[in-house]
């Protein structure tokens, strides 16, 4: 299989659930704003949405969105293990999480990212994204060391994305102290720390 990223985007999320599940795979590095790989070739060919990740499957099927993704990849080669089974509310309350991340939090961070985004809008955005950590940090109000309970899921890697975006623009943190304990936590997991180097050296590369 093949990952198509760019270092600390949104496609860290499949690349850490690939290393959780221990997968064979290729890292393929794309520009995010040329929109060319590594290798030169042109992403949209892939992906004619020009957005990252694209997983290529070994019989040359492509998926997009992440958070679709990250499903698929749960559902077909470790059920039950990072994902609940579907039809369970337990699997519908993992698909509010990823659904919530990907439809609010992500546009938030885009505001940010964009170097044309006006001051007001960033403010605005700062403001909303703090609303949605105090939402998650709720989430974890009962003491539960992942967001779905005992165990790190799906869920725990998107949110990882957007903690690690979180203190890149430099939000403040203090408000979200278990967001902080959550985050520190996924960090550590050796499969966390194997993407992170390797998205690191990609970067370095280039």
């Amino acid at each position: 299989m093949k990952l198509y990223m760019s270092p600390g985007a949104c496609s860290l999320s499949p690349h850490i659930v690939m290393r959780e599940l221990g997968l064979p795979f290729e890292l393929v590095a794309v520009n995010g704003h040329t929109k060319i790989t590594a290798s030169g070739a042109d992403f949209r060919a892939i992906n004619p949405k020009g957005a990252v990740p694209a997983l290529q499957l070994d019989d040359g099927e492509v998926l997009t969105e992440g958070a679709a993704i990250i499903q698929f990849l749960a559902d077909h080669y470790a059920p039950g293990r990072l994902a609940p089974a579907a039809g369970t509310v337990e699997r519908a309350r993992l698909n509010a999480h990823l659904n919530f991340i990907a439809s609010e939090f992500h546009p938030a961070f885009g505001v940010l990212f964009n170097p044309a985004s006006l001051p007001g809008a960033r403010e605005a955005a700062i403001a909303a994204l703090g609303r949605k950590f105090m939402l998650m940090e709720a989430a974890l109000s009962d003491g539960r060391p992942y967001l779905l309970g005992e165990d790190f899921s799906l869920a725990d890697a998107y949110l990882f994305v957007m903690i690690t975006w979180a203190t890149m623009m430099g939000l403040d943190p203090a408000p979200w102290p278990r967001i902080q304990d959550l985050g520190r936590r996924i960090g550590e997991r050796a499969a966390v720390k194997a993407a992170l180097a390797a998205e690191a050296e990609i970067k370095a590369a280039a």
